[in-house]
C-alpha cells in the first residue's frame, strides 16, 4: 500500500474513533432522565399569584425588557411561547417536555437556571409544572415594568453611540492663524491646538518631506535623482506635483495593497496542520487584483462591492470574480479526521467576522455564542449576518493574465489529445465512472461501507467544492472541474482499491506522466473565488457557537441598530455589499478614512481602528473624522483624492521632532502638534534595504517568491511535504509584499518585525522593539547581501574621494548628505576596517565574495560592506520620520 494512502487511512481511523467517542457522549447527554423532576403541584395555578412573581424575581433580570439572554423573554406570553435561540421552552399542556422545566430543575447539568442565583425550590418547580400542564394561562394585561430594576439607560446609550449615528458634515472652524491652514483638515486640527494654547510644529525640511512622502505613498525611499529634482524645484506647486507623481506610480498599488491584505488575512497556504499546510498556488492572483485596482484608483465603494460579491454582479467579468477571492483567505483544514461541516461553518464564521472588522469596524464575533456584551448586536442578529455568507461556496476559476491566452489556446488541442490518450491507456474513464457512482451513493446511504464514505469525505476535504462537482452530471461540469475530479481520483484511488488492484492500475506512474505532460505546455493563471452553492444549507443560530447545536432558523438581515437593508426580495451578499457602502451606513466611510489616517500619522483618529463599538477609543478629533467621511462619500469614494488631501495638509507636513513642552501635556501626540515618527513595517524595511543597495527587483505583480531561509528551518516538519524552493536570480530580491507566506511557519524576518500571523483580519500592526530585530538587520542573509550590494554600488557609481562616497551613501540610504561629524567618524571607521582586513583573503572573500568586478578592489569593497551595514542599521534608516 502506498505510504500516503496508509498514512491517510490511519488518520481517518483515528478521526473515526474520536467521532464515535464524542457521539457517545452526546447521546448520553441527550437522554437525560426525567424521573427526578419534582411533581406538579396539585392545585389550580394562578399566573398573577404564583407565576408572575416567580418570573420577576428569578428570571426577568436576564430574560426581560433590558436583556434577553439566549434570545428568551419571560415578561410577555407571546415572547415566552416563541422561545429563545435554542427553540421553544414552554409547551402548554406538557411540562415534562418543556425545556424551561428541565433547566430550572437542574436536569441539564451544564445549564441550571437561574444562573448565579438561588435555585428554585421543588415547590416552585411544581407550581411551574402545574401552570404549564394546565395550559400556561397568561392574562393579556401584565404590568409593563419589572419589579427588578434594570438599566434601560445603558441600552439607550448603546443605541446613541456616536459611531451608530450617520456622520453629518461639520462646519469648518475659524482659527486665528489662517496662514498655517492649507486645507480644511488643518482648520480642525489647529482649532483644537489653539484652544489648548499649543502651537503646531514647523514644516519639516524638504529632504524629510520627500522621504516621508515616498515611503508613505509607494513604500520605497527616493532615489538621489528624485531627491535632487525635488530640491531644485522652487515652484509653489512643487510639493503637490511630487504627490501627484507618487500617486501615479505603479508602486503605489504595492504599498497600499499591504494593509489591505492584512485585513483580508492573505496567505499562500491553508494553515492548520504543520505537515499538510497545503500551498495555495493561485492565491497571488487576488493580490494582483488588489494592486491593479488600487493603481487604477477604483472607487472604494466599487472596490468593496467586487470583493464582497463580485461573483454575483450581473454579467460578472473574470476580474470581478477574482476580486471575490477576498473571502478565500480563511484557514482550510485538510486533515483526514476533520468534520467537513465543522470546517465549513468555521470558514463562514470567519467571513462574517472579517466583514465586521473590515467594513464596519465592529467585533461581531463577540456575538457568536451570546448577545454582544457591549454593542447592541444580539446573537440572532449575528447569525442573520452569517446567513449572507452561508450560501457561498468555494471554486477555482481560470483567470488568465494578458499574454497567456494565445499560447495556451494554440497548445491546448495537442495537450488535451495527449492527456486523453494517457487516461484511456490506464483505463481511467471506466474506473472513474464506477468510483463516482459508488462515492456519490455513499453520500446518502447510511448503510454504505466505511471505505466509500471516506472516499466521499475525501472529495470534500481535498478538492475545493469537490462534493458539489461530484454531484453535477458529467455533461454539466466545466473542463476544469472534470480535470480536478479526475486528478483527485487518480491520486486517491488507493483509498477504495485494495493494494493489489492499486498496483495493477499503475496510477502512481500515471500521475507522474500527467504532471510531466502539464509542465511541457503553457498554462493559464487561476484564481480562488466564490460561487453560490447550488444546494444552499439553511442557517441556524448555533447555541453557544457550537455547530452541533443548531437553534432557531434565521434569515439574512443586518443589525437593527444600523440602517435597514435596501429592498430586496431575496437578500444576498450583493445586497449586503450595497448596504455596506450605502451613504446611510454610518460606519464604512468612517472606518475607511480612519485607516488611511492611521497610515499617514501612525495612529487613527480612532486608535482602535478595528473596533468602533461602544468599547472603542473615542475619536481624538470627531469633527475631522466626520468631515473626512462625508468628503470621501461626496467625492465618489475617491481613494487617491483622500490620500492627496491628507498628505498636502500642513498637519502632515509638520516636523516630527519631539517638543519638551508637549511631553507632559500630550505624550501620545493625540493633538497632532507634530508629525509622528515610527519604524517601517516589516516588508518596507526589506524593500528599503534592497532599494538602497540597488538589488531590488522592481517587477510588479506575479506569483509569490521564496527567498533564502536558514537551513535549520528547512528541516522543520512544515517543509517535509511541501519543500521551500528557494527563488533564484532577481526573483530573490522582489519586494516583501511578494514573499510566500506560510501560515504554520511564516517568513522569519517578517514575523520578527511584527507582520501579522494571517489567521484573522488585522487592522493595525504592533510595533515592538526587541534585540532580535537588530540581529536580523545585521545578520539575516538578505540584509547582509544588501550591504554587499550597497558597497558595490557606491564604488561603482561614485569613483571619487572617500568623503564624496560617504555623502553618496547617505543620499542613497537617508536622502540627505552626511554631516561633518558623521563623515569624520565614518572615515575613521573605514580606515580601521582596512587596517584590520589587511590582505586576509579569506575574510575579504567572506565579506565580498564577488571576484573580478571591473573597477572594484575586493579589499576596499569588504571595508565598505562594514560601513554599509552601519548605514542600513541606523535608526534614521529604519524609521519613517
Amino acid at each position: 500500500m502506498p505510504k500516503n494512502v496508509a498514512r491517510f487511512l490511519l488518520l481517518q481511523l483515528s478521526g473515526l474513533i474520536l467521532s464515535f467517542g464524542s457521539a457517545g457522549v452526546e447521546s448520553r447527554s441527550d437522554t437525560t432522565e426525567t424521573a427526578g423532576l419534582p411533581p406538579a403541584a396539585q392545585i389550580k395555578a394562578d399566573f398573577r399569584r404564583d407565576i408572575e412573581p416567580l418570573f420577576r424575581e428569578k428570571c426577568q433580570v436576564c430574560h426581560g425588557p433590558a436583556q434577553q439572554a439566549n434570545g428568551l423573554r419571560l415578561d410577555s406570553r407571546a415572547a415566552a411561547l416563541v422561545g429563545g435561540y435554542s427553540g421553544v421552552v414552554i409547551k402548554p399542556g406538557n411540562s415534562t417536555e418543556s425545556r424551561l422545566i428541565r433547566l430550572v430543575a437542574g436536569l441539564e447539568k451544564d445549564r441550571i437556571m437561574p444562573l448565579g442565583g438561588e435555585r428554585l425550590t421543588a415547590e416552585q418547580v411544581g407550581l411551574l409544572r402545574a401552570w404549564i400542564d394546565q395550559g400556561a394561562d397568561w392574562p393579556d394585561v401584565v404590568a409593563e415594568q419589572p419589579t427588578v430594576a434594570v438599566s434601560s439607560d445603558k441600552v439607550a446609550a448603546k443605541l446613541r453611540h456616536w459611531a451608530f449615528i450617520t456622520p453629518q458634515r461639520p462646519e469648518i472652524p475659524e482659527v486665528r492663524n489662517q496662514a498655517w491652514v492649507r486645507n480644511p483638515i488643518d482648520a480642525f486640527i489647529l482649532a483644537k491646538l489653539e484652544a489648548a494654547g499649543i502651537e503646531p510644529s514647523p514644516e519639516a525640511e524638504r529632504i524629510t518631506l520627500i522621504r516621508r512622502l515616498s515611503l508613505d505613498l509607494i513604500g520605497l525611499p527616493p532615489t538621489p535623482g528624485e531627491m535632487a529634482q525635488f530640491l531644485a524645484d522652487d515652484h509653489a506647486d512643487g510639493y503637490e506635483r511630487l504627490v501627484d507623481r507618487l500617486l501615479d506610480s505603479p508602486h503605489y498599488g504595492e504599498k497600499w495593497a499591504r494593509p489591505w491584505l492584512d485585513l483580508a488575512h492573505y496567505a499562500d497556504s491553508d494553515g492548520c496542520e504543520m505537515d499538510t499546510d497545503t500551498p495555495r498556488p493561485h492565491a497571488w492572483r487576488y493580490r494582483q487584483w488588489v494592486i491593479e485596482a488600487l493603481n487604477r484608483n477604483m472607487p472604494f465603494d466599487q472596490f468593496s462591492l467586487e470583493q464582497l460579491a463580485g461573483d454575483l454582479l450581473p454579467n460578472a467579468t473574470v476580474e470581478q470574480k477574482v476580486a471575490a477571492g477576498f473571502y478565500r483567505h480563511t484557514l482550510t483544514n485538510r486533515e483526514g479526521g476533520m468534520d467537513l461541516e465543522e470546517r465549513r461553518v468555521g470558514q463562514v464564521i470567519d467571513r462574517t467576522d472579517t466583514f465586521g472588522t473590515v467594513w464596519l469596524g465592529l467585533t461581531l464575533g463577540c456575538a457568536k455564542c451570546h448577545d454582544h456584551k457591549y454593542d447592541p448586536i444580539s446573537q440572532k442578529e449575528y447569525y442573520q449576518l452569517v446567513a449572507f455568507f452561508n450560501s457561498a461556496d468555494e471554486v477555482n476559476i481560470e483567470a488568465p493574465l494578458p499574454g497567456e491566452m494565445g499560447p495556451y489556446l494554440r497548445a491546448k488541442p495537442e495537450y488535451d489529445r495527449k492527456r486523453r490518450e494517457l487516461l484511456a491507456q490506464y483505463n481511467v474513464p471506466a474506473l472513474q465512472s464506477e468510483w463516482e457512482q459508488k462515492t456519490l451513493a455513499a453520500a446518502t446511504d447510511p448503510e454504505a461501507s466505511y471505505t466509500w464514505k471516506r472516499a466521499w469525505h475525501m472529495v470534500g476535504t481535498l478538492v475545493d467544492g469537490g462534493q458539489n462537482i461530484l454531484r453535477l452530471p458529467t455533461f454539466q461540469r466545466t473542463q476544469k472541474q472534470q480535470d480536478q475530479l479526475t486528478d483527485h481520483f487518480i491520486a486517491w484511488y488507493g483509498l477504495v482499491a485494495n493494494g493489489k488492484k492499486y498496483e495493477e492500475v499503475k496510477f502512481k506512474e500515471l500521475g507522474k506522466k500527467l504532471r510531466a505532460l502539464a509542465e511541457q505546455y503553457p498554462s493559464l493563471s487561476e484564481a480562488q473565488t466564490m460561487i453560490e452553492n447550488p444546494y444552499p444549507p439553511k442557517t441556524y443560530l448555533l447555541v453557544r457557537g457550537n455547530f452541533r447545536q443548531p437553534g432557531i432558523e434565521v434569515q439574512s438581515n443586518t443589525p437593527a441598530v444600523l440602517p435597514p437593508l435596501p429592498p430586496d426580495s431575496k437578500p444576498s451578499r450583493l445586497t449586503l455589499a450595497r448596504w455596506a457602502v450605502s451613504r446611510d451606513n454610518p460606519l464604512t466611510a468612517r472606518v475607511a478614512v480612519n485607516r488611511m489616517w492611521q497610515e499617514f500619522f501612525g495612529r487613527g483618529l480612532v486608535a482602535s481602528s478595528e473596533n468602533f463599538g461602544s468599547r472603542s477609543d473615542l475619536p481624538t478629533h470627531p469633527e475631522v473624522l466626520d468631515w473626512l467621511a462625508t468628503e470621501f462619500m461626496q467625492n465618489n469614494w475617491n481613494v487617491k483624492r483622500m490620500h492627496k488631501l491628507m498628505v498636502t495638509s500642513a498637519t502632515y507636513r509638520q516636523s516630527s521632532k519631539t517638543r519638551k513642552e508637549l511631553q507632559a501635556r500630550d505624550p501620545d501626540n493625540k493633538l497632532l502638534a507634530r508629525q509622528s515618527r515610527f519604524r517601517l513595517p516589516a516588508e518596507l524595511l526589506r524593500d528599503a534595504s534592497l532599494a538602497a543597495s540597488g538589488l531590488l527587483n522592481p517587477a510588479i505583480g506575479g506569483k509569490s517568491v521564496q527567498p533564502s531561509l536558514p537551513a535549520s528551518l528547512l528541516s522543520e516538519p512544515a517543509f517535509r511535504l511541501h519543500p521551500w524552493k528557494e527563488s533564484e536570480g532577481a526573483e530573490r530580491y522582489r519586494r516583501g509584499l511578494y514573499i510566500f507566506f506560510k501560515r504554520t511557519l511564516p517568513y522569519p524576518q517578517l514575523v520578527t518585525f511584527d507582520a501579522p500571523d494571517s489567521l484573522s483580519a488585522c487592522s493595525q500592526r504592533e510595533r515592538s522593539n526587541t534585540p532580535l530585530q537588530a540581529l536580523v538587520t545585521l545578520n539575516e542573509p538578505v540584509f547582509f547581501e544588501a550591504a554587499q550590494g550597497l558597497a558595490a554600488r557606491i564604488l561603482r557609481e561614485q569613483p571619487t574621494s572617500l568623503e564624496q562616497r560617504i555623502d553618496y551613501a547617505f543620499r542613497l540610504c537617508l536622502a540627505r548628505p552626511a554631516t561633518l561629524g558623521e563623515k569624520e567618524r565614518l572615515i575613521q571607521y573605514y580606515q580601521q576596517r582596512r587596517q584590520m582586513l589587511g590582505q586576509t583573503a579569506e575574510t575579504i572573500k567572506t565579506l565580498f565574495p564577488a571576484e573580478g568586478v571591473e573597477g572594484i578592489d575586493p579589499a576596499e569593497a569588504a571595508a565598505w560592506v562594514g560601513l554599509s551595514r552601519i548605514l542600513l542599521n541606523l535608526d534614521e534608516f529604519l524609521t519613517r520620520e
